[in-house]
């Protein structure tokens, strides 16, 4: 049977070449996939950075707005920060994407590398699960303008400088006063940061069908300032009261330097990222995995 995805970008974790790690094998493995995907039937193009820091010719290349434009399938080889990347960037043409991974923990590349070609057969005839995962649209004002603009598909995180003490953040929910909060800092994660920085500071999992958002302190002067669960249609402002060198970061990927003053206003994007997970694919599956529940259980 035909591939049911025609054009399929292939999007490589090419940062591995910074790090140190050998970037031969990295290459060797795009490459090994990309034939894999030519005999199922797919027309393979490379994402331009992919293609450029990988060292990988003989294949057509597009940027992220001409894949979006261009191709039925997102092919994401990496880890967790690849997806996200790639994720935010994609999610307003509605491009799916499925992840192979080839970094650490891989709550959303959930394909073992050395499996690949079991699980991406049946997946490209039509045989996969659907998920899709919500965004946050992040804005940073002041005095009444935007300064900062970002996406964020796992948390936006107000915090502290390395060398400072606490920062105190004014919270507010729908334009009402929460709390004044001093801490090191401040998290609002969605379902999918659920299981990330927020879940390190003491926050819950929110299971990714969940249409909300958790609000989580990093280690609060008030030990009874504890995480709370919100409808993600709401929209939360925390605005900078005192300390210095205040940031926020959006997805640990973007920093924006804060003033007193400041408001970083988190809304739902109306965009969401679509995920393409193998049949039968749980998410306690994932979580049973990747947290090592039931280790020693007979």
């Amino acid at each position: 049977m035909k591939s049911k995805f025609r054009h399929v970008a292939l999007i490589g974790k090419y940062q591995t070449v910074a790090s140190g790690v050998s970037s031969a094998s990295s290459r060797r493995v795009l490459e090994d996939i990309a034939h894999f995907l030519n005999a199922q039937g797919c027309e393979v193009v490379f994402e331009q950075d992919t293609a450029r820091n990988m060292g990988i010719s003989g294949y057509p290349v597009a940027d992220v707005a001409a894949i979006g434009a261009n191709c039925d399938l997102g092919l994401v080889v990496g880890g967790d920060g690849t997806m996200l990347g790639i994720g935010r960037q994609l999610a307003k043409f509605g491009v799916p994407l499925i992840g192979v991974n080839q970094g650490r923990l891989g709550f959303i590349t959930d394909i073992p590398l050395d499996g690949y070609a079991s699980a991406l057969a049946p997946m490209l005839r039509g045989e996969y699960e659907e998920d899709h995962r919500s965004l946050m649209h992040a804005r940073v004002m002041r005095d009444g303008r935007c300064v900062y603009d970002a996406l964020a598909m796992n948390d936006v995180v107000v915090n502290r400088a390395a060398t400072s003490g606490m920062v105190e953040l004014r919270v507010e929910v729908d334009g009402h006063f929460v709390a004044n909060q001093r801490a090191d800092g401040l998290i609002i994660a969605t379902p999918t940061g659920s299981t990330a920085y927020s879940l390190s500071a003491g926050g819950p999992l929110l299971h990714p069908s969940i249409p909300g958002w958790v609000l989580v302190p990093i280690a609060p002067h008030t030990l009874s300032n504890r995480p709370i669960v919100l409808a993600n249609i709401t929209e939360i402002a925390i605005e900078i009261i005192a300390g210095r060198d205040a940031s926020a970061s959006f997805d640990t990927q973007s920093l924006a330097s804060l003033l007193h003053g400041d408001r970083i206003v988190v809304t739902r994007s109306e965009h969401h990222v679509r995920f393409l997970h193998p049949r039968g694919w749980s998410y306690f599956d994932t979580l049973r995995q990747k947290l090592h529940w039931n280790e020693g259980v007979a």
